[in-house]
C-alpha cells in the first residue's frame, strides 16, 4: 500500500539566498528584472548584504548609493514608499573590493511553505534560518559605549527569537552600525556628552567593537562582566566567533542579520562557519566547505555556493607567521584595504569564486590578527 500522507501538513519557513553581480553602485537591473518577472517577491525579502565599490571607510558613500537604488527598485515594483522597506529590511553594505574581489550583493528571502507529500522532512530536520532586527536609534555619544553594546545584544536576541535560533545554533551574525562623519563629530563634540572619540576612524573601530561585544553578550560567548565598554580595543582576547560588523554613515542604528541552522526551516541551504587564525589561514574556509560537501581548492567547483563571508584584520604586532608585514605602516593606503586584497585572494582561490564578502575592521571578531569565515551552500 502507498504511504499515507501526514494527517497534519507540516508548516515550515524556507530561506533562500540570491547573489547579484554589481557593475556599479546603482546597478540593480537584474534585481529589478527578477522583481518584475515574479522570480523574486519583494515582500519575502528580509535582508540584503553586499560589497560595494568604495573604500569602505568613513567617506564611502557607495553603500548608501546602492541602498537607495534597491529601495527605489522595490518601491517601483510594489507602489509602496521606500520607507516601508527601509524600516523592515537591513541593507548591510561594506565597501572595498580590492584585488580580485568582485562587487555583489546577496538577497535573503523567507517564505512560508506547507509540506504535504509523503517523505516530508522528519521531526528534528533543520534548514537555514534567518532572523533580522533593528536596534533603537543610536546617538553619536552612544557609539563605542555601553549603550551600543546593550542595544546590539537586544537586537541579536530579537533576531534569534524571530528565527527560532538558540545561541548554539547561530553560525554567523552580520551587524551594521553607524559611523558619523568628521563634520558630525565636530558638532557633537560641543554637546552635553562628547563622542567616545573625535577621530572618525577610531570611533568607527569602537563602534564595530561594541557591536561585536553585543553579539558575544547575546550568545554568551564571554562573561558579561568582561563585555564592557572599558575593554573595547583593549582586551583583545575577548571576541565573538560568529560576529561580522561593518559601520557607515548611511545608517543611524544597528542592523542585525542572524544566520544558523534550526528546526522549522525547510532543508535546501546549509551554513557553516569557522575562525581564522591569521590572514593566510585557509583552513577555516576549507573546513566549512568540507562540512557542506562543497569542493574547494585545488579543484574548486562553486556551482552550489550561494554566499561566502570573511572577516579579517591585520595582526597588530606587525608580523605574519614570524615575518614582517607593512600594512600598519603604510601612510598612503589604509591597512583595511591591504588586508581585504590579501585575504580576498586567499578566499577567492580556495572557493573558485571572486564574489566573496571580505570585510576588514575585525575588532573582537574572531581571534586577534585573524577573523572568521562563513559559507552558505545548496545541500548536496
Amino acid at each position: 500500500m502507498p504511504e499515507a500522507e501526514p494527517k497534519t501538513p507540516l508548516a515550515q519557513r524556507s530561506a533562500d539566498v540570491r547573489r547579484y553581480a554589481l557593475s556599479a553602485p546603482d546597478d540593480v537591473a537584474a534585481f529589478a528584472a527578477d522583481l518584475a518577472a515574479g522570480r523574486l517577491d519583494a515582500h519575502a525579502i528580509v535582508a540584503v548584504i553586499g560589497k560595494t565599490h568604495g573604500n569602505g571607510l568613513v567617506n564611502d558613500y557607495t553603500r548608501g548609493h546602492l541602498t537607495l537604488a534597491l529601495l527605489t527598485a522595490l518601491s517601483d515594483a510594489t507602489g509602496l514608499p521606500r520607507r516601508t522597506f527601509q524600516e523592515r529590511i537591513p541593507f548591510i553594505f561594506s565597501g572595498g573590493v580590492e584585488g580580485v574581489l568582485s562587487p555583489h550583493f546577496c538577497v535573503f528571502t523567507v517564505t512560508d511553505v506547507t509540506v504535504k507529500a509523503p517523505g516530508a522532512p522528519a521531526a528534528g530536520a533543520r534548514g537555514l534560518a534567518v532572523g533580522v532586527a533593528h536596534s533603537t536609534p543610536m546617538a553619536i555619544a552612544d557609539i563605542g559605549r555601553e549603550r551600543q553594546i546593550a542595544a546590539t545584544a537586544d537586537a541579536v536576541t530579537e533576531a534569534m527569537v524571530s528565527a527560532g535560533l538558540k545561541p548554539a545554533d547561530v553560525a554567523f551574525v552580520q551587524v551594521k552600525g553607524p559611523a558619523p562623519s568628521g563634520a558630525a563629530l565636530a558638532q557633537a563634540a560641543d554637546g552635553a556628552e562628547p563622542p567616545a572619540s573625535t577621530d572618525p576612524n577610531r570611533l568607527m573601530a569602537l563602534g564595530r567593537a561594541a557591536c561585536a561585544f553585543g553579539v558575544a553578550r547575546a550568545l554568551g560567548e564571554a562573561p558579561t562582566h568582561r563585555l564592557v565598554a572599558s575593554a573595547l580595543l583593549r582586551d583583545r582576547d575577548i571576541f565573538s566567533r560568529v560576529a561580522s560588523v561593518s559601520a557607515g554613515v548611511e545608517v543611524g542604528l544597528n542592523e542585525v542579520v542572524a544566520l544558523g541552522m534550526a528546526e522549522g526551516w525547510a532543508p535546501g541551504l546549509t551554513i557553516a562557519s569557522a575562525p581564522s587564525a591569521d590572514a593566510l589561514d585557509v583552513r577555516g574556509l576549507l573546513a566549512c566547505c568540507a562540512a557542506l560537501g562543497l569542493a574547494a581548492w585545488p579543484e574548486a567547483r562553486p556551482e552550489r555556493l550561494r554566499a561566502a563571508f570573511v572577516k579579517a584584520e591585520p595582526s597588530r604586532d606587525g608580523s605574519i607567521r614570524g615575518r614582517a608585514h607593512m600594512m600598519l605602516d603604510d601612510g598612503d593606503i589604509s591597512a583595511q584595504r591591504h588586508i581585504r586584497a590579501a585575504v580576498g585572494a586567499v578566499a577567492a582561490a580556495a572557493l573558485g569564486d571572486t564574489a566573496v564578502f571580505v570585510s576588514g575592521g575585525a575588532e573582537h571578531q574572531g581571534p586577534e590578527g585573524g577573523g572568521l569565515v562563513a559559507v552558505i551552500a545548496e545541500n548536496d
